[in-house]
């Protein structure tokens, strides 16, 4: 599919014009360095299991068959050696110029830390980074990965589990009200590789008023009426041409 040259054109004016962006990224950001998402053709929703794929990442689960928990995690979560593409690579650059305030991310990967972003709120967490859930003793994520059957931990031989926010558990508060405050005080929005079609994408993006916004996703979403820039490709490509 051949990018639209006037619909790039329009968004490198406008964030030459920006002083105070903010981005709101969902699974698309992740899947053009290989991960796989949870609800897209290739997700972890279409393959088959032994049980639904949201159960493989549930506290329940975790709780009450860890090692099965585990083997999942490092099969098909963990066990991907991937690096930061064009898009977390451009973010970082526009941070490093002061045009970028803050990133929204409902990924889990830490790809956005590691292409140099230091100003990103995980609203789901991060998964390269563990904690015993007795004893709260931080690890990394190589705890679990070099580790066979259940992780324990080194003091209480409690269960290390990955820092991020599994089925079954709440989101940050604090992280959500912190996420609304950037948006609100931002001169402009980007949206990139989601669907908006569950909350929190859906209300975050809402606070989103009077000020540009900015959808980037292959898919439809319920609020391409509301952009100002509706470009329908993927985000690697359009920040590439930018």
């Amino acid at each position: 599919m051949e990018i639209n040259e006037e619909k790039i054109e329009a968004l490198r004016k406008a964030v030459d014009n920006a002083e105070n962006i903010v981005f709101f990224g969902g699974a698309g950001v992740s899947t053009e360095s290989g991960l796989p998402d949870f609800r897209g053709e290739q997700g972890l929703y279409r393959q088959k299991y032994g049980l639904p794929p949201e159960s493989y990442f549930s506290l329940r689960l975790l709780k009450y068959d860890p090692e099965e928990f585990f083997k999942f995690q490092r099969k098909r979560i963990l066990g991907y050696d991937v690096k930061p593409n064009a898009a977390h690579l451009k973010l970082a650059e526009w941070e490093k110029q002061g045009k970028l305030r803050a990133i929204i991310t409902q990924n889990i990967d830490g790809l956005h830390q590691e292409a140099g972003s230091k100003k990103v709120i995980e609203l789901h967490g991060n998964i390269k980074h563990c904690h015993c859930m007795v004893c709260h003793k931080s690890y990394k994520i190589s705890a679990v990965m070099e580790t066979e059957g259940i992780p324990r931990c080194k003091i209480c031989r409690g269960i290390i589990k990955p820092d991020a926010v599994l089925y079954g558990e709440k989101l940050d508060v604090r992280l959500l009200e912190k996420a609304a405050d950037h948006i609100r005080k931002a001169d402009m929005l980007i949206v990139g590789g989601t669907s908006l079609t569950v909350n929190p994408a859906v209300s975050l993006v809402h606070e989103c008023k009077d000020k540009p916004l900015v959808i980037i996703n292959l898919g439809l979403t319920p609020l391409d009426g509301r952009a100002n820039i509706r470009i329908y490709d993927k985000i690697g490509k359009v920040f590439s041409a930018l």
